[in-house]
C-alpha cells in the first residue's frame, strides 16, 4: 500500500483537482469572469460543470467558453456580459475511466459599490465640552467598504483620544472643543475591489463656547440654563456599546475586535482586562487609542467576558462584552490518496472538527456513497472507508464532506489499484553538497505498487546504512544529521518489491563552511566625514561567494557615495540620511552568513524653532522654544543671545545658558531696549547655527540702574588732576539723554563738591590744582527720567613733580673684595611729590689701586623698590676705587642726587698671568718667560712655579715648586734630565692668596755623542744590506702565501699560526719598552705613588664659582664674588702633550726600526 506518494503521469490513475477558484469569489462586474478548474490525471480527464446543482451546458451560452485541455470557464462580460446574470455556485467535475473528482462549490458574486442615498445633513451645533458622534452610514458594497474622514483638501482629520473613527465608520467626539468647529467633515468610502472612492456629504459643526452663547445667541434661547452655565467636568459615559453588557461571537482563527469609545471631561482612558484570566501574550495588540482590543488567530480558548473600563477623574464606568469562538470545520486528518497493489488492503480517513461538531458524508466518483455502484472490496465504516483484497475495478475517486452551519470541507482522494515493480525518480548520479556540520537530506523517490522497500548502502562494496547516525524517512530521503568530511563519498539507494529490483547511485560532497572572520563594527561619524565597514570572509575554496551589501533591509542607494570593495564597504560625505544598519550578506550555493553594524550619524544640532515671548513684564520676561533635531547627539544646552535693535542693531551678546533638557526661561531685562532673542542648541559635536530671531520687545525707559565703573583721578601735570571713568553701555543707560556728573573735592579740607555735567565722554580734566594732593572723586549717571544711585567715592591724585630733596647720611660698608652695602636716610615724604616709587644707587669705579692708568668710567645703577633704605651692589672689583650717590625716585622722575660717596675695595686673587712661554731648550735647561696678570687685584707679591717630569708611557714624576720675586718676568731652569718632558704650572699670588694657574710643556734635548753614533749605525752599508733583505725575504713570503691560498692549500707556516698565534704579531704591552700609539686616555692612568699631585693629574682652579642673587633692579651685568664678570676670563684647559709634539725630539734608528717592522 502506498499512501500520498505522487502516481508518476505515465502510468494510468484517477483525476486529481490541482486547481480552482475560491469557495466565495467576488468579481469585478467589469471585467471577464475566469472561474478556475485545472485537474491532472490518466488518461487526461474531460470536464463538466454544474450550476446552482443543475448540469451547465457551455456549449448553448455564446459568451461562456471552456480553456483548451482545461475546465477553466472564461464568461466574456467585456463583449456584452452582465456579470449579475451568471450569480450563482458553480461546481467543476473532472473524469476519466479510473473515476471522477469534484471541486468545491465555488459561490460567484459580482462586487458592488453603490452610492450614497441622498440625504440633507443638519448643521451640529454643539455646546463645548460635550460628546458628539457623526454618523457615516455608508451603503452596503460587496465587499464592505473602508471607512475614513477627510476635509476639503482631502486631508485626513486629525485622531486622538479625544476624537476618533469607530469600527462601524462613525466619528466620535469624546467632547468637543471650539478648535473642532469646520464645515468639511466628509466621510469617504473605498471600494477596493473596484477601485472607487464614494463621498458623503459634508457634515457642518459648529462649537458654542460658553462666552460666545451668552454674546450672541442668548436672546434666542428661552433656558438660561442651557449656556449660562459654565463648561463643566463630567464623568465618563459609555457613546459604543450601549448598555452594561453585550455578546460576540468570532469563527476560529480570524481576527476578534472589541471596541470601547466613551464620552467625558476630561477625555476618558480605556482599559481592557479578561475576566478570570489574562489577555493572550503575543497576540493582543491594542488600536485607536487603546479604544479598539485586537486579538488574532483566536481559538476556542479565547472565549470569555472582556470589560472595558472608561475612567477620568471624576469616575469611571465599564460594559462587559461576552465573546464566544465558534469554528467552521477544520482537519484532523484529511483523506489522502491511496495505491494499491491487487489483493492488498487499506484504508481512506476523513475527520474533521469544528465548533458544533460538523458531520461527515462520503462520495464515490463525485455521487453520494450509498447510491453509489457497489464495490464488495469497500466498507464505509463513519469517517472511515475500509478496502479488502481490492481489484482494479476498485480504482475511484472518493469525495469526504465535514460540514457545520458555518461552512464545509471538500477533500478529493483517489484508489488506484496498479500492479508495478519498483522506479527510483532521483536522476543517477545526482551531486548532493552540503556544508560541514549541517544536515545532509539525499533524496530517493521512488514509486512502486505493491510499495517498495528502501535500503542504503555507502560506497561500491559498502554495507547496508543502519544506526543511530543516520534517518529513513518515508519518502525514501536519507538524512545525515550532522555531515562531517568523512561523509563524503557516494551513496546507493536500492528499492524492492516482489515484481523487481532497482537501484540508483547519488554523490556527497561536504564543504567548509563560510565564516565572516572580521564582521563590521559599530561605528559613530560626524556628518560629511567617510566611514567604512568591513566584512572579511573566509570560505571553501570551491564555492564561490558573493557578497551583498543592505542598509535597513534594503539595497544600497543607488548613489556614488556608496563605495563597494572586496571586503569593505565605504561611504564617502556621509549624510543624515545615511544613518541606519548596515548588513554583509555572503552567499554561496549552499550557505549564507551575514553580519550587521550600526551606523550613527552625527552632527551639530538643528537650531531651534518657533521661539515664542509671553509673560512680558517691565525687567523679566519668558522665552520658549522647540528644539530642533539634535542629530543624534543630546543636546546639552541652550544659549540664549540678545540683540538691542536700539543701541546696537546687528550685533548679538550673550544672555544666559540653560540644560539641554529646558525649553523655557525667565530674562532679566533692562529699560530702554528693544529686545530681540535668538537660541543656539549645543551638542557634544558643536553649536547649531542660531535660531530665526523672536519678535521684539521694548522695554520702558527708566532711572540708570548703575553709575560708570573704573573712576580714577591721576594728573598728567603737577598742577590739574584728569578725572577718567568707562562709559555705560547702550543697553546701561535705561533712557534718552544719558549724561556724567562729575564731581570732586580736595580731600581732608573743609570743601564743598564741584560738579560738571559732561555727555558723549569719559574724561574730564580739572586745572589748577596743588602739586600732588588727594581729591574725592564721584561719577554719577543720569537720563531725562533722572540720577543713577548715589555713586561710591574714590581717591584720586593730582599731578606730581620731581622730588625736592636727595636721600642722606649715605653710608657704605664694604663686605669683601666683590661686595658692598650701602645704607641711606629716607627723604620726607612731603618732598617726594608724588607715589613714592623707590631709590637709585648711581655706582662707577673711579680706578684701580694697583694701576694708575685712566679708563672709561660706566656708571651703573641698582633700583631698590618701595621705602628701603639699604641695598647690597654686587659685582666690584677688587682693590679698586668707588664712588656712589643715591636718589628718590617717583611717577614723575628722579629727585636730586646725594653727595658722591668713596669706597675702597679690599685686594683679591689675582688672575692667571697673561701668558707663559718656554724657549731655548738645551740637554738640562729650559728658558721660561711669563707676563703679569691682566687683573692683578692687589700688589703681587710672588709667582708660583711648579714641575714635574712625563715619561714614554705619560706617568707623571715628583712636582717640584719654586717661588719667584714679583717683580722677574723669566727664568732658567737647569740641571734638567736630557730627552726629557716636563709639565709646567705657573700662577701669580698676592697677599690675599693664590690666583688661578696657567699650565705649559716642554722636552729638553737628546746627548750628541748617542744621536750620532745612531745616525753611523743608520748610515752603514751592512745595516742598509739587512734591511733590503729582510724586505725581500718578506715579499717572497707573500706570494707565495697568496699562490697557496689561491689553490685552496694550506701550509706549514699556516697551520703553525693556526694553531699557536706568532706572539710577533700581537699587540704590543705598554710595559715592554716598545713605541707605542700615543693616545690622550693617558690622562686617566694612575699616577707613580709618592706623586704630589691629584690622581687625575688636573690642576684645580683656586677661584670660586659661587654667584650672588641681585641685589638690586636694573644692574648692569652680573658678577662674581671677586667682581669680575662670569664668562669674561676662564684659566686654559690643561693639555697633556700630542702625538705631534714628539716631533720635537731628535730620530732614533731604534725607533725607526720597530716602526719599519
Amino acid at each position: 500500500m502506498i499512501s500520498a506518494l505522487d502516481v508518476p503521469l505515465d502510468l494510468s490513475q484517477p483525476p486529481t483537482i490541482t486547481q480552482q477558484s475560491p469557495k466565495d469569489y467576488i468579481v469585478d462586474p467589469r471585467e471577464n469572469i475566469v472561474i478556475q478548474c485545472e485537474a491532472k490525471g490518466k488518461p487526461p480527464p474531460s470536464f463538466s460543470w454544474t450550476r446552482n446543482g443543475t448540469h451547465f451546458d457551455i456549449d448553448k451560452d455564446e459568451l461562456v467558453t471552456m480553456k483548451p485541455n482545461s475546465g477553466t470557464l472564461v464568461v466574456n462580460i467585456m463583449n456584452g456580459g452582465k456579470a449579475e446574470a451568471y450569480e450563482g455556485v458553480y461546481q467543476c467535475t473532472a473524469r476519466n475511466e479510473r473515476g471522477a473528482a469534484i471541486s468545491n462549490n465555488i459561490v460567484i458574486r459580482p462586487s458592488r459599490s453603490p452610492l450614497w442615498t441622498k440625504e440633507k445633513l443638519e448643521p451640529n451645533q454643539v455646546r463645548e465640552g460635550d460628546s458628539l458622534v457623526l454618523h457615516c452610514r455608508p451603503p452596503v458594497g460587496l465587499p464592505p467598504p473602508i471607512i475614513f474622514w477627510m476635509d476639503n483638501a482631502f486631508q485626513r482629520l486629525p485622531q486622538s483620544e479625544r476624537v476618533s473613527q469607530g469600527l462601524n465608520g462613525d466619528l466620535y467626539f469624546s467632547n468637543v472643543q471650539p478648535e473642532d468647529t469646520r464645515e468639511d467633515y466628509i466621510c469617504y468610502a473605498r471600494f477596493n475591489h473596484t477601485q472607487t472612492i464614494q463621498q458623503k456629504q459634508p457634515i457642518s459643526v459648529k462649537v458654542f463656547s460658553m462666552d460666545s452663547l451668552n454674546d450672541t445667541i442668548a436672546a434666542n434661547l428661552s433656558d438660561t440654563d442651557i449656556y449660562a452655565k459654565p463648561v463643566t467636568e463630567r464623568p465618563p459615559i459609555l457613546l459604543t456599546p450601549t448598555g452594561t453588557t453585550s455578546n460576540k461571537v468570532e469563527l476560529r482563527g480570524n481576527v476578534l475586535l472589541l471596541e470601547c469609545i466613551a464620552a467625558g471631561l476630561p477625555t476618558p482612558v480605556i482599559r481592557w482586562i479578561k475576566e478570570g484570566g489574562e489577555l493572550p501574550a503575543n497576540r493582543t495588540f491594542f488600536e485607536n487609542f487603546k479604544k479598539t482590543l485586537k486579538i488574532i488567530d483566536v481559538s476556542e480558548a479565547d472565549s470569555g467576558n472582556y470589560k472595558c473600563i472608561a475612567r477620568n477623574i471624576l469616575g469611571s464606568t465599564h460594559h462587559v462584552i461576552s465573546v464566544t469562538v465558534k469554528a467552521a470545520p477544520y482537519w484532523i486528518t484529511a483523506p489522502r490518496n491511496l495505491v494499491l497493489s491487487p489483493g492488498e488492503d487499506g484504508s481512506l480517513i476523513c475527520r474533521a472538527n469544528g465548533n458544533p461538531k460538523p458531520s461527515i458524508s462520503w462520495l464515490a466518483n463525485g455521487v453520494p456513497i450509498a447510491i453509489a455502484p457497489e464495490d464488495p472490496s469497500r466498507k464505509v465504516d463513519g469517517d472511515t472507508i475500509i478496502f479488502s483484497a481490492v481489484q482494479e475495478r476498485s480504482s475511484a475517486v472518493y469525495q469526504c464532506n465535514a460540514s457545520n452551519e458555518y461552512g464545509y470541507l471538500l477533500a478529493n482522494a483517489f484508489v488506484n489499484v496498479l500492479a508495478e515493480p519498483p522506479r527510483i525518480l532521483t536522476p543517477a548520479n545526482k551531486l548532493y553538497q552540503v556544508i560541514l556540520d549541517s544536515p545532509a537530506l539525499i533524496d530517493c523517490a521512488y514509486f512502486g505498487s505493491p510499495k517498495p522497500e528502501i535500503e542504503w548502502f555507502k560506497g561500491v562494496k559498502g554495507s547496508i546504512l543502519r544506526g543511530n547516525e543516520y534517518v529513513f524517512h518515508d519518502n525514501g530521503t536519507l538524512e545525515i544529521p550532522v555531515a562531517q568530511k568523512d561523509s563524503t563519498g557516494t551513496y546507493t539507494c536500492v528499492a524492492r518489491n516482489e515484481l523487481g529490483k532497482i537501484q540508483n547511485e547519488v554523490q556527497l560532497e561536504v564543504k567548509d563552511p563560510t565564516l565572516i572572520i572580521k564582521q563590521p563594527e559599530y561605528k559613530v561619524i560626524q556628518r560629511y566625514g567617510h566611514v567604512s565597514f568591513e566584512c572579511i570572509i573566509k570560505h571553501d575554496s570551491t564555492l564561490i561567494p558573493t557578497v551583498i551589501w543592505l542598509k535597513d533591509n534594503d539595497e544600497l542607494p543607488d548613489d556614488e557615495r556608496f563605495l563597494v570593495g572586496k571586503d569593505n564597504l565605504t561611504i564617502m560625505n556621509v549624510t543624515d540620511k545615511d544613518d541606519g544598519t548596515y548588513t554583509c550578506i555572503v552567499n554561496t550555493t549552499l550557505d549564507s552568513v551575514s553580519a550587521s553594524a550600526v551606523l550613527t550619524v552625527v552632527a551639530r544640532p538643528n537650531p531651534p524653532f518657533d521661539l515664542e515671548l509671553t509673560g512680558q513684564l517691565e525687567r523679566s520676561i519668558e522665552l520658549s522654544w522647540i528644539p530642533g533635531d539634535e542629530n543624534n547627539s543630546p543636546i546639552t544646552s541652550f544659549v540664549i543671545e540678545y540683540e538691542d535693535g536700539l543701541h546696537e542693531p546687528g550685533v548679538w551678546h550673550y544672555q544666559t545658558e540653560v540644560p539641554g533638557s529646558q525649553t523655557t526661561v525667565q530674562l532679566k531685562l533692562s529699560p530702554y531696549v528693544n529686545y530681540s532673542f535668538r537660541v543656539i542648541a549645543v551638542n557634544e559635536i558643536g553649536r547649531s547655527q542660531p535660531s530665526e530671531p523672536s519678535e521684539q520687545y521694548l522695554t520702558k525707559s527708566a532711572n540708570p540702574d548703575e553709575n560708570p565703573s573704573n573712576v580714577q583721578g591721576i594728573g598728567s601735570e603737577p598742577d590739574n588732576l584728569v578725572i577718567t571713568w568707562e562709559s555705560l553701555k547702550g543697553f546701561q543707560s535705561n533712557g534718552p539723554g544719558l549724561q556724567y556728573k562729575v564731581s570732586w573735592r580736595q580731600k581732608d579740607v573743609d570743601d564743598e563738591w564741584t560738579s560738571v555735567v559732561v555727555a558723549n565722554v569719559s574724561k574730564y580734566i580739572v586745572s589748577g590744582t596743588p602739586t600732588f594732593v588727594p581729591y574725592e572723586i564721584k561719577v554719577q549717571a543720569l537720563n531725562d527720567l533722572g540720577y543713577a544711585p548715589e555713586p561710591s567715592e574714590v581717591i584720586g591724585h593730582s599731578g606730581e613733580d620731581l622730588p625736592m630733596v636727595a636721600p642722606g647720611n649715605v653710608q657704605v660698608h664694604v663686605i669683601n673684595s666683590t661686595l658692598a652695602k650701602v645704607h641711606w636716610d629716607p627723604v620726607p615724604l612731603k618732598s617726594v611729590r608724588g607715589h613714592l616709587q623707590g631709590y637709585k644707587v648711581y655706582y662707577w669705579k673711579v680706578q684701580s689701586l694697583s694701576r694708575r692708568s685712566k679708563r672709561h668710567i660706566e656708571k651703573k645703577i641698582l633700583t631698590f623698590r618701595g621705602n628701603k633704605t639699604f641695598g647690597m651692589l654686587p659685582g666690584l672689583e677688587p682693590y679698586s676705587s668707588y664712588k656712589l650717590n643715591v636718589r628718590v625716585v617717583n611717577g614723575k622722575g628722579e629727585g636730586p642726587a646725594s653727595p658722591d660717596k668713596v669706597f675702597k675695595t679690599p685686594e683679591g686673587v689675582p688672575s692667571s698671568p697673561s701668558f707663559l712661554k718656554i724657549t731655548n731648550p738645551t740637554l738640562d735647561s729650559l728658558t721660561l718667560e711669563w707676563g703679569s696678570p691682566t687683573h692683578p687685584n692687589g700688589i703681587l707679591i710672588s709667582y708660583i712655579l711648579k714641575f714635574q717630569p712625563i715619561n714614554n708611557t705619560h706617568e707623571l714624576g715628583p712636582l717640584v715648586e719654586i717661588r719667584i720675586p714679583a717683580n722677574e718676568s723669566s727664568l732658567i731652569l737647569k740641571n734638567l734630565n736630557y730627552s726629557t718632558r716636563y709639565k709646567f704650572y705657573f700662577n701669580a699670588q698676592t697677599s690675599v692668596g693664590s690666583g688661578s694657574q696657567i699650565t705649559e710643556e716642554a722636552v729638553t734635548i737628546m746627548d750628541e755623542a748617542m744621536a750620532s753614533r745612531q745616525v753611523d749605525i743608520a748610515t752603514q752599508g751592512w745595516f742598509i744590506g739587512l734591511m733590503c733583505a729582510v724586505a725581500l725575504l718578506i715579499l717572497i713570503l707573500l706570494i707565495v702565501c697568496f699562490i697557496r691560498r689561491n689553490k685552496g692549500g694550506k701550509y706549514p707556516v699556516k697551520e703553525k699560526e693556526d694553531a699557536h698565534a706568532d706572539p710577533e704579531i700581537q699587540p704590543m704591552k705598554e710595559d715592554d719598552g716598545t713605541f707605542g700609539e700615543y693616545s690622550d686616555a693617558e690622562d686617566h692612568k694612575p699616577l707613580k705613588k709618592g706623586s704630589r699631585t691629584p690622581s687625575d693629574r688636573t690642576v684645580k682652579k683656586e677661584d670660586s664659582d659661587d654667584s650672588l642673587v641681585d641685589y638690586g633692579e636694573g644692574v648692569n651685568g652680573q658678577f662674581n664674588e671677586d667682581g669680575s664678570f662670569i664668562g669674561q676670563y676662564s684659566g686654559k684647559k690643561e693639555k697633556e702633550p700630542a702625538e705631534g709634539n714628539e716631533s720635537s725630539e731628535a730620530p732614533s734608528p731604534v725607533n725607526a726600526m720597530n716602526s719599519f717592522v
